[in-house]
């Protein structure tokens, strides 16, 4: 398939969407540093904003660009929970941790 129907634009801000609300910055205790609390709060600003940015564009009718802030949104999310920022319960579903 070559284009971004509406079904699959839901898929993705469905999948995003549920990644977004299992995430958790990982126990202050575990964090080796104040930098790598900072590391991961940035990290989770960005997947929020690319996800807002997102709805914005779908809103707008503007499929194209409101995929590909899924896709980086959801790239955030998959890099800080593959660096140790985030506790994602182990979901090798949602997010790519194994």
């Amino acid at each position: 398939m070559r284009e971004i129907t509406k079904e699959k634009l839901d898929k993705y801000f469905d999948v995003t969407g549920r990644a977004i609300k299992k995430v958790k910055l990982v126990n202050d205790l575990e964090l080796d540093s104040t930098e790598t609390k900072k590391f991961a709060e940035d990290f989770l600003d960005m997947a929020f904003r690319y996800y807002r940015d997102a709805q914005h564009f779908a809103s707008k009718g503007d499929v194209v660009n409101a995929f590909a802030c899924l896709n980086y949104a959801h790239g955030w999310l998959d890099a800080g929970a593959r660096l140790g920022l985030f506790d994602v319960g182990r979901d090798n579903k949602l997010f790519t941790v194994d």
